[in-house]
Parts: C-alpha cells; structure tokens; sequence
C-alpha cells in the first residue's frame, strides 16, 4: 500500500472585500470631487447675495457710498434695522413693516389652517371612499390647480365686493384658501392612496366611519405630509404679492407689499441699508421654516408625498 502523501498548501486569506461585496470607493474619488464642488459653487451662488444684504443692512450710509458691497461693516449699526420696523414709509403709512408683519401673519395662519384641512379631507375621500363621481371632481380640482391665477383675479374680484369683504383680510384668507386647496389636496390624496387598503377595510369592519377614521387612523398617519403642507402654504402665503395689492388696502397690505413700496420709493435719497434691512425683515419667516423644518419636509417628500 502506498503510503499517503500530504502536501502543504498555504490557506487562502479571505478580505473583507470578498465577504461584503465590493470595496468602499474613495473619499477623494474624481467624482466625489466634481459633485462636491459643484454644490459648493451652487451654495456660493445663492448665499453671496444673502451675504452682501446681511453686510450692507449693518452699515451706515457713510461707508455704503464707499461703494464695496462685499466688505464686511467697520462700524456695526442696527439703526437701518430698527428704522426698517417701525419708522420707515410705506406709502401713505410710516410706521414701517410692523403693520405689515402682523397683516401677514392674520393672513396665514387661517390660510393655512383651513385649506390644509379642507384638502386633507378632500384627499382622504378621494383615495379610499371611491363616493359617485370622485373621478371628475378629482380632474376639475387638477385643472384648477394649473390654472394661472390671473385668469381667475377679475371673477374673484367680483365674487369678493359682491359679498362685502372686497379688500378686508378676511377675503384675502378666503382667496388663499381657494387658490391652495387643489394642489395640497393633490397632495394629500397622492399619500393616502399609499397608505395600505387593509387598514382602511379593517377600521370599517370594526365600524370605524368617515370622520372616525379619518381622525384617529388617517390623520395621525399623515404627520409627513402635513409638514410639507404648512411649509408649502405658509411659504407662499407669506411670500405672495400678486393677490395682497390686488384684495386689500393700504391698511391691510401684507408685508410683500410694503418692501415693494420701500424699495421702489422715488422720494428722498435711496437708504441701501433699510431697503436690505426690510428685506430680509420679510423673508425672515420663510428663511426660519426652512433652516428648522428643512429635514422634516425632504422627509415627507419621500414618505409620499409624490406618490401615486
């Protein structure tokens, strides 16, 4: 018999690459490198003039006329700031933008409130309750949403003095909750058809109705998207000015309104550092939504708010 022979052989080191799959690219790859400085450059772009409106609303108009915008302030002042407020014309009004502040938020916060719940409401019985004709309601609310909100001022106009609140806030708040609720029921209605139907079918089999359900299942649930809606409407309420000259007065012109009476004043000598102050007066609210709730409203995005 002949005597076995054994033969040596070196055992085969296994990497963490062949177990996990492929090896994790490069932090500094070329691509890495190209996408990280284009978004820089992007970033650069859109906070340069939020930078030089920052710097210019902190200097006086001594060292404005210098004329280097990019120079940060030798002498910090708030006085543009202060004076952008509560002193500076608005037209007929030189209390600044406080009364506009305060008009705009009357304005948005029942705006928001209401054609939030309207359409969160129209998108639950649109997706799960299948009523007599949901199909056709569902198509005028989407014309409606792309309808240019020109083709529809003069009617509204009407609609508004024939019921006594033409130029009143309070028309205003009916106008924003009009011109709001198509898109944000789209929105709604998108992400409660992505909820599963078997919760719906199951809350009815344990005799759960239309607002029970809605309330205490549906509505709980929809925390996601109702973050983008706020951001959605409290954005562009706040910003608009096509419908805050158009449905209000002098007295109750939103804050947009006023910032485009300061700065396109032809009196006096043109103030760089109020007009930049009272700018960034106005878009203090939007700003602060977005740096807090930013995260909140990608998240609601991917949860389904585009879905369907």
């Amino acid at each position: 018999m002949a005597d076995a022979t054994f033969t040596h052989t070196t055992p085969r080191r296994i990497w963490p690459a062949d177990a996990a799959g492929p090896r994790p690219r490069k932090r500094f790859s070329q691509r890495n490198i190209i996408i990280y400085s284009l978004l820089a450059v992007l970033a650069l772009y859109y906070l340069l003039p939020l930078y030089v409106m920052m710097v210019t609303s902190l200097k006086g108009m001594p060292e404005i006329a210098l004329g280097n915008i990019f120079a940060p302030p030798t002498e910090i002042t708030f006085e543009p700031w202060v004076k952008a407020w509560s002193t500076v014309c608005t037209g007929l009004n030189c209390d600044g933008l406080s009364r506009g502040f305060w008009n705009s938020v009357k304005i948005t916060v029942p705006s928001v409130f209401f054609s939030i719940a309207i359409a969160s409401v129209n998108g639950y019985a649109l997706s799960l309750w299948r009523f007599k004709g949901a199909n056709v309601f569902f198509t005028i609310l989407i014309i409606g949403a792309f309808i240019p909100y020109q083709v529809m001022i003069y009617p509204m106009v009407i609609l508004l003095r024939e019921i006594g609140i033409y130029g009143d806030l309070s028309g205003l708040v009916l106008v924003h909750t009009i011109f709001g609720m198509p898109i944000l029921t789209l929105l709604f209605r998108n992400y409660f058809s992505s909820v599963p139907e078997e919760l719906f079918k199951a809350a009815r089999v344990d005799g759960a109705g239309f607002w029970a359900i809605y309330f205490r299942i549906m509505l709980p649930m929809a925390l996601p998207i109702l973050v983008v809606a706020v951001i959605l409407q409290t954005t562009a309420i706040w910003n608009d000015f096509l419908f805050g000259v158009i449905f209000s007065r002098p007295t109750n012109y939103p804050m947009t309104v006023q910032l485009n009476n300061i700065v396109n004043s032809v009196q006096g000598v043109k103030e760089y550092n109020v007009n930049m102050a009272a700018t960034l007066l106005s878009a203090l609210v939007p700003l602060t939504i977005y740096l807090i709730s930013g995260k909140l409203f990608v998240r609601g995005i991917a949860a389904g708010a585009v879905k369907g």
